[in-house]
């Protein structure tokens, strides 16, 4: 197994490659040279850049078998432009909050379409930011200012020259992922992750503080409507505009009094949920990925531990905004039983492990309920230790409370 650019955990499993993920041709000449069969997109930029599509057909070219486990470069599109996807979804009936796009020279009617709204007002940049393109804005002199930041390039360059404003919704949020070979699909699971740095859901977003999987309102009257509602239309209007949609698929939800409406759609496996989903999943996941490329996904039973996982990430001091690495990190000398440390941000030197970007590590635990996996997970975070650590107090515990009212 061969990770590009990988980091100091995944060097205990596979062997790290200078790659760039972006870099379509290089990672193609890795492939042969390297005699890989298998590709897996893990995060957004190759599939939007098209990796799949472009290892498919150059592999065919060359009488190669390379698989890839993502959708292409079309579906990818789903997460790429948040105007595309709203008006996917608008194509097909899925529910979703009303909207209207607009770029630096409609600022005018802009104004007019938020006036026909309630604050609060939510804008989106239309493409790629990290996870961190969209701005909840409480007034509309707010909205305004904002906007023009957004569409004149200033906050988030290209990827906000076309801005997607919705009207709020009120509730709470989830994800549900699905999986998909292009003629099937399976329900993976769903998780809450916690966006803001600070505790209270205050403070700057980030690109994820944790989650808490599975989610306990997510029961099975409300993944139904799930099923029915957004995932079905979705794939089979993927294959009904002539391009079936192959790989993860992660779909941000609000639950509005007991009905999901999508707030947006991934085309990959979203992070911290990924590292509360995976440790619950006891099928085989090189059995779900090949059966994703090869179009047999219907022969695997997704099968998942019926546990709570709680995952809680530590970050760098001054996150998401300038942060220092290079700190060193302590980590315990042993881990529980169904406990985890999934690495980030970090990366060896010499016989160092040290600190290589904003979030660090991701501290996962199983448990029979919320509170035990939250306080294996809080005892474990602990015990890693590494300048100017930080992490949220109080994920998972709204949906504590929110069991204890019902």
């Amino acid at each position: 197994m061969f990770i590009a650019p990988g980091n100091a955990g995944t060097s205990q499993f596979g062997t790290n490659v200078t790659l760039n993920p972006t870099d379509l041709e290089s990672v193609y000449s890795f492939c042969k040279e390297n005699d890989i069969q298998l590709v897996i997109p893990g995060n957004e930029d190759p599939l939007v850049a098209g990796i799949t599509d472009f290892i498919e057909s150059h592999a065919a070219a060359d009488g190669l078998m390379i698989k890839v486990a993502g959708p292409s470069a079309w579906c990818s599109q789903l997460e790429g432009s948040k105007d595309f996807s709203k008006a996917f979804m608008g194509r097909h009936n899925i529910p979703t909050a009303r909207y209207q796009s607009f770029q630096l020279t409609e600022l005018e009617a802009a104004a007019e379409f938020m006036k026909t709204l309630e604050p609060p007002y939510v804008l989106k940049a239309d493409g790629l930011a990290a996870g961190k393109g969209v701005i909840i804005t409480s007034s509309f002199e707010e909205a305004c200012a904002t906007l023009k930041e957004m569409t004149d390039g200033s906050r988030f360059g290209k990827a906000g020259e076309v801005v997607v404003i919705e009207e709020f919704l009120k509730g709470i949020e989830l994800s549900v992922f699905g999986i998909s070979d292009g003629k099937g699909w399976k329900v993976l699971a769903s998780a809450k992750d916690y966006k803001r740095i600070f505790d209270n859901d205050e403070g700057p977003n980030t690109g994820g503080m944790g989650a808490i999987s599975p989610v306990p309102f997510a029961d099975a009257d409300f993944m139904q409507k799930v099923e029915d509602r957004i995932l079905k239309p979705t794939y089979e209007g993927l294959i009904a505009e002539g391009h079936p949609y192959k790989g993860f698929l992660f779909v941000g939800l609000m639950n509005v009094n007991g009905d999901p409406f999508v707030i947006e759609y991934n085309v990959r496996m979203g992070d911290p949920e990924t590292e509360a989903i995976f440790p619950r999943l006891k099928t085989s996941m090189l059995d779900l990925l090949e059966g994703m490329a090869d179009g047999n996904l219907g022969a695997v039973d997704v099968e998942l531990d019926e546990r709570t996982a709680a995952t809680i990430f530590l970050v760098s001091a001054g996150y998401p905004g300038d942060i220092e690495k290079g700190k060193v990190i302590a980590l315990p000398a042993n881990l529980g039983q169904d406990q985890w440390l999934f690495h980030a941000g970090t990366k060896s030197v010499s016989d160092e492990i040290q600190t290589n970007g904003g979030r660090v590590i991701a501290v996962t635990s199983l448990g029979s309920d919320i509170p035990a996996a939250l306080n294996r997970s809080n005892e474990l975070a602990t015990l890693v230790h590494f300048d100017g650590k930080f992490h949220r107090k109080d994920i998972g515990l709204d949906l504590i409370q929110l069991q204890n009212k019902n």
